[in-house]
């Protein structure tokens, strides 16, 4: 009788590893531009900064990271099934994006330049911090 050799599981065998990690550093990217752009536009622009700070960070890095969420709560389910969620995952924050900027448009109680500058920072803060977390990540290939 031959047995069949199971081989003794990695703590690297775990596949969502790498997206859980991403979310991570993702956040605390988001969370440390954040508080050091409401200082700087605090400064520049004072309460309106601050507030165009806050609102740049919940429409660049709040979007990027519902993405990653969006793929993790779907990683147990089939491919067709994460893409659908994602696709209209997207389509759903391309709505919200299209209304918010609609209802802000008129405001005046932040500073557009904060909003701009932080949205700029989020989105390449939030994807520089989460493909590190991905290409620094260890994960089984063959077992």
């Amino acid at each position: 009788m031959s047995e069949k050799k199971v081989a003794p599981e990695s703590q690297y065998d775990d596949q969502r590893a790498p997206l859980v990690r991403a979310a991570r550093l993702g956040a605390a990217a988001l969370t440390g531009t954040t508080f050091l752009f409401a200082a700087l536009w605090g400064v520049i622009d004072g309460t309106p900064g601050v507030w165009g700070v806050l609102l740049g960070a919940v429409v660049g890095g709040g979007f990027l990271l519902m993405t990653v969420v969006s793929v993790l709560v779907t990683s147990g389910t089939s491919p067709s099934t994460t893409v659908a969620v994602v696709l209209g995952s997207w389509l759903l924050k391309l709505v919200v994006l299209l209304v918010v900027l609609f209802v802000l448009r008129d405001l005046d109680f932040y500073s557009r330049r904060a909003l701009f500058a932080m949205i700029v920072v989020a989105i390449i803060a939030v994807i520089g911090s989460e493909t590190w977390g991905i290409v620094r990540s260890r994960t089984t290939y063959v077992s």
